[in-house]
């Protein structure tokens, strides 16, 4: 029997969060995203052992941290090296919802030189992200002429 080795509705990389508070954040992306929960597997501790969200046409693995893995949040870190892009249909709305729920603006909603409207916000359990709505289709040349005029 042919199982496909990327599964229905996955892409080829998928993030995997690793969270202080994963119940938490589950209702945090639910409220903030409109997140989906496709799998949640919970410890007899009530703690995430790992869970599969949908958001859009995209899945976001998350799991509780696990100091014994070297498997650390944000929070226990002091930071996080990366930042996830997350295209809406309505960025505005979308990144007020956002902070309604309890996300930390870091950069306002606002047009960018690469034809995307876009701002960044940090998520309660320390993750950044970058919420967009695409609005032009530009060549590279352009994106890059646009860019030293704004770093200028």
């Amino acid at each position: 029997m042919y199982v496909k080795t990327i599964p229905d509705g996955y892409h080829s990389l998928t993030p995997y969060l690793i969270v202080k508070g994963a119940s938490a954040a589950i209702e945090f992306y639910q409220a903030a995203f409109d997140a989906e929960v496709i799998l949640r597997l919970d410890t007899p501790d009530g703690g995430v052992a790992h869970a599969e969200l949908k958001i859009g046409d995209s899945h976001l693995m998350m799991a509780e941290e696990c100091a014994d893995m070297g498997f650390l949040s944000p929070q226990t870190l002091g930071g996080s090296g990366m930042s996830l892009m997350l295209y809406l249909e309505d960025v505005d709305s979308a990144f007020e919802r956002a902070i309604v729920a309890g996300g930390i603006q870091l950069r306002e909603v606002k047009d960018q030189f690469y034809g995307d409207r876009a701002g960044t916000l940090k998520d309660p359990f320390g993750h950044a992200w970058t919420l967009g709505t695409h609005k032009e289709d530009l060549t590279e040349e352009e994106i890059k002429q646009r860019m030293m005029a704004e770093f200028s």
